[in-house]
């Protein structure tokens, strides 16, 4: 069990949730405010996602990334920025009949430069890389795109910049190329694992697979495990028990009990509760800083 856990709050994401929930943030002021929010009511690191103000679609423009960025880093409470490089990977086949041309409104594959052109300019202290490519969502033609040589590249880019990787895990096979980024000196020490757990397709939320994947992290691994949906918030004790840190937030889980729409407040209030219920010590920002060692 782990008994110092930092809680990261997930406030947007890129799916289609906006549709199902008006507390979902869209616009730079929005997803800023929301990633403030989360601070104060107890998250160390915010992960931040853009999204087209006009659509409400996920969006990869720095511009965007940037105005929130500098909203947070204004404001009066502290919190580690953690931007997503995920991005610029989708691929979305033209179907089963004819899977070519590609679903052009859908299909966003970009080079390992472009992806990470706001944590470039940006810097935050934490970036993420989804590591491995998989079906992603239910149904559909949609292909989450992490090529073996994308993540080398990538990841030798944010080392080079000083950012520390947050090496997203969706399914065992993951682990692989995890372990050979590590072999290949592409990611510092400590290194930072986030399993995501529950996704269609990726690896499920039962407690035997997850601490199957747990056995399975590289030695002296920091890492944190979420699911998604109505599983999200009792994650929150069962990473802990298996020796993580917790992630919460909107990007993942809208509801903060059946009927109950959440905030990202109130699912990082709602962390707090159950981590301090199991005489758990919340850490703080610098904590963070200091245990993953951010400059």
């Amino acid at each position: 069990m782990n008994h110092d856990v930092f809680i990261t709050c997930a406030v947007t994401g890129a799916g289609a949730t906006t549709e199902r929930s008006d507390h979902v943030p869209v616009t730079p002021e929005e997803i800023a405010g929301a990633a403030v929010e989360a601070a104060r009511a107890g998250a160390a690191v915010a992960h931040i996602h853009v999204r087209d103000p006009e659509t409400g679609r996920g969006a990869r423009d720095p511009a965007l990334f940037r105005e929130v960025v500098q909203r947070v880093r204004a404001a009066d409470v502290d919190v580690v920025l953690n931007l997503t490089a995920g991005m610029g990977g989708d691929l979305v086949l033209g179907g089963a009949g004819a899977p070519l041309p590609l679903d052009e409104a859908g299909t966003d594959l970009a080079g390992a430069e472009e992806r990470l052109a706001h944590v470039e300019e940006l810097r935050p202290e934490i970036c993420t890389l989804d590591c491995g490519s998989m079906n992603f969502a239910a149904g559909g033609d949609y292909v989450m795109v992490n090529t073996p040589d994308m993540l080398r590249a990538m990841a030798g880019r944010v080392q080079a910049l000083g950012v520390r990787p947050e090496l997203e895990v969706f399914d065992t096979g993951h682990l692989v190329l995890v372990k050979e980024l590590i072999r290949d000196g592409h990611v510092d020490e400590p290194v930072l694992i986030q399993l995501c757990m529950g996704i269609p397709y990726g690896a499920p939320d039962d407690p035997g697979t997850l601490l199957a994947m747990v056995e399975r992290l590289p030695p002296g691994a920091v890492f944190s495990a979420f699911s998604i949906g109505r599983m999200q918030l009792p994650y929150v004790a069962m990473a802990a028990l298996a020796g993580g840190n917790v992630r919460v937030g909107l990007e993942d889980n809208l509801f903060l009990a059946r009927g109950v729409p959440a905030t990202n407040g109130a699912l990082v209030e709602r962390a707090v509760t159950i981590l301090e219920a199991m005489n758990v010590n919340v850490l703080g920002p610098d904590a963070v800083r200091a245990k993953l060692g951010l400059t």
